[in-house]
């Protein structure tokens, strides 16, 4: 690494302002800070923030994914492996562009959106789609607010939104039968083709018709499905990693979960042959998914404690009864886009009830 540094440091002088790659310089400083801590450092309060505390974030929510990158290959095949690379090399030009436009440093944020996107998508959807609809999410979800940082939204959702509304035929029609036994699809050739065995029915679709799938099929991922959302095992394991380490934060995920399960079980009770068991919603679409690595965006979510409570319990109740009283199979990713543009309501409303407390006591 000394070697790698010294060939940094002599190359550094070029991409400073008046150097012949000064224009290149927001790509410079993100290998540096990728692979060195910045060079300069505060001595005092306040400080700022640490590329190497922002790599170590990344790092634990990427981590935290491999689980559901994991069974995603194996029940889907290498296949999903490709769409992560298309969406890295798509997304990540989009970043490298506005931060040359900008002459501001790439934000190692895209890093977890790059890796999340391609798992919040059917496993047999064209590549060429994975590419638009990552620059559109980072583009509209996040560029035009200022970057990484700034935005409202949740760039991946953006972007899953916007395939799902644009494409929506080129969605339903991709999703994949995944296979179980000893290998699953690992002994598939590494291609860009996709499986033969393709399905329409997900379990969520199956379940407007009164056809549950099992718990079992649900709970490991042997189902079809969003590539990395349907082993609740492997975003169990991813997810509660992220709570023990901190980085997603415990009230967001229990206050969502609860309430979703809270009017799952009177909906159940209500209409028992419209909406399914509690059981089923928790382990079926993306609502795990979305409870661990979306919903708990540091970015796009309220900062207060008591916001957090909130911004769960919104998500939760939209999602059941998108689910259960419309024409959508699922709602999570509305639920979170709706949750987003709430978050700086609840936080302000939560920080004037505070401060009104406060001059109330004294």
């Amino acid at each position: 690494m000394k070697g790698l540094k010294a060939i940094l440091e002599k190359a550094r002088p070029a991409f400073e302002e008046g150097g012949r790659l000064a224009r290149l310089k927001p790509v410079f400083q993100a290998l540096d800070h990728f692979l060195f801590a910045a060079a300069e450092k505060a001595s005092n309060a306040p400080f700022g923030r640490d590329p190497l505390d922002v790599k170590r974030f990344m790092s634990l929510v990427i981590l935290a994914l491999l689980p559901s990158l994991a069974a995603a290959i194996y029940f889907y095949g290498w296949r999903v492996l490709l769409m992560l690379l298309v969406s890295y090399a798509a997304g990540g030009l989009v970043e490298v562009l506005f931060a040359i436009i900008r002459k501001e440093e790439i934000n190692e944020g895209f890093l977890v959106t790059g890796f999340i996107f391609p798992l919040i998508l059917p496993p047999g959807i064209p590549l060429w789609l994975v590419a638009v609809g990552v620059s559109f999410g980072v583009v509209i979800g996040k560029e035009i607010f200022g970057g990484t940082g700034r935005n409202l939204f949740n760039p991946a959702l953006v972007g899953r939104v916007f395939l799902a509304i644009g494409y929506p035929a080129a969605l339903t029609s991709t999703w994949i039968q995944p296979l179980g036994g000893s290998w699953g699809r690992l002994l598939e050739p590494f291609g860009f083709g996709v499986p033969d065995a393709l399905t329409s029915a997900t379990p969520l679709a199956l379940a407007k018709g009164g056809a549950l799938t099992g718990a079992f099929e649900l709970f490991v991922g042997r189902t079809a499905g969003s590539a990395g959302e349907t082993s609740a095992l492997a975003i169990l394991l991813g997810g509660l990693f992220l709570l023990l380490v901190g980085a997603a934060n415990w009230r967001t995920v229990l206050a969502l979960l609860a309430s979703f399960a809270g009017l799952a079980a009177v909906f159940h009770g209500l209409l028992p042959a419209t909406v399914p068991p509690v059981w089923f919603h928790l382990l079926s679409g993306g609502l795990l998914f979305g409870a661990f690595f979306m919903a708990t965006d540091p970015v796009s979510g309220p900062v207060t404690r008591a916001g957090k409570w909130a911004y769960g319990i919104l998500i939760g109740a939209v999602t059941i009864l998108i689910r259960s009283f419309t024409a959508y199979v699922e709602g999570v990713m509305f639920a979170i886009l709706l949750g987003n543009i709430f978050a700086p309501l609840i936080d302000e409303v939560v920080i004037r009830l505070k401060a009104r407390s406060y001059a109330h006591e004294r």
